[in-house]
């Protein structure tokens, strides 16, 4: 049987770093609790491992680099986050609420942000 750096490796040929992480990750624990952290599917983890997933890789890079890679970016609105983190609040912003002060400015800061694509919306 093989681990899931062997299947990344075959799957990919030139695997990319966050990938890796990912296999790595995998590998280390196990590929539930690895999409447990990343608040996503087992599923999803098997697909991108197996290079078969044909969602947004680049979300998806944007949470192992956040969540397993410690990527972080400046938010206007909160400093230095990891980029995780500012993926939430940008899927957040796309509905106004005013659940607390919080989520209110952020719906005001995401919605003017520059990384906060257009095509996301």
């Amino acid at each position: 049987m093989k681990g899931p750096v062997e299947v990344a490796q075959i799957a990919w040929g030139d695997v990319p770093d966050w990938v890796m992480a990912l296999a790595e990750a995998c590998a280390a624990t196990s590929q539930n609790r690895v999409a447990g952290r990343l608040g996503r599917s087992g599923a999803l983890v098997s697909t991108v491992l197996r290079n078969k997933y044909s969602g947004d890789l680049s979300a998806v890079e944007v949470r192992v680099r956040g969540v397993l890679m410690s990527s972080t970016i400046e938010c206007p609105a909160l400093g230095l986050i990891p980029e995780n983190e500012c993926q939430d609040w940008r899927a957040k912003s796309r509905r106004f609420s005013a659940v607390n002060a919080l989520r209110r400015d952020m719906f005001r800061a995401c919605k003017g942000c520059p990384r906060n694509r257009k095509e996301e919306r």
